[in-house]
């Protein structure tokens, strides 16, 4: 397990960190090796899993749903105002594993949460775990994780309009960190 970037982000917060989403090992690796206190934004279906589902519940994760109803809107607005007194979340923009290692394009449900919350966004690149666990597998492999962050991207004077400008420059961040990482890897070449 190799963290790299720590230095980039100043301690407080709160922050909502966005990660690509490579394998099922990704939640626990930022999990565990991130020194952050975070809550884990995922959509709604995940909630309905037996156990995993009512554990998340507990732990006061944030459901959203993807169906843009007016359930949806409520669900964003109380996730921003719950990030705004002080609650980190972590996002996985692309919306689920990526099927083949590539970052995936990015949902726009995390983007609108920092518009509204006004909180600063922190990029962060992750390889390794999809060789670990890949998307479809049960099994766990032995392997190396490297998770780099990058400085936190301010949204304080981000309006609704400013989104999908926020969502490039977070999925270039997210980019430009992952082909740094697999290229000192010396893994595959992007």
């Amino acid at each position: 397990m190799k963290v790299e970037g720590l230095e980039a982000v100043p301690e407080g917060g709160p922050y909502i960190f966005m990660a690509n989403h490579q394998g099922a090992y990704d939640i626990f690796s930022l999990h565990g090796y991130l020194p952050f206190h975070f809550k884990w934004l995922a959509r709604r279906e995940i909630f309905s899993i037996p156990v995993l589902g009512w554990a998340m519940k507990a732990a006061g994760y944030v459901s959203l749903d993807r169906e843009g109803t007016r359930d949806t809107v409520e669900a964003m607005n109380e996730a921003a105002q719950r990030i705004q007194n002080g609650m980190s979340v972590m996002i996985f923009p692309e919306g689920t594993r990526s099927p083949d290692g590539s970052i995936q394009p990015f949902k726009k449900g995390g983007f609108t949460l920092a518009v509204k919350s006004k909180v600063s966004v922190v990029p962060i690149a992750i390889k390794g775990s999809r060789e670990i666990m890949p998307k479809g597998e049960r099994r766990v492999a032995s392997g190396s994780i490297t998770i780099r962050l990058d400085r936190p991207i301010e949204t304080r004077n981000c309006v609704l309009k400013d989104r999908m400008a926020l969502m490039q420059t977070v999925h270039d961040a997210i980019t430009r960190n992952f082909k740094r990482i697999t290229r000192e890897g010396g893994s595959e070449a992007l």
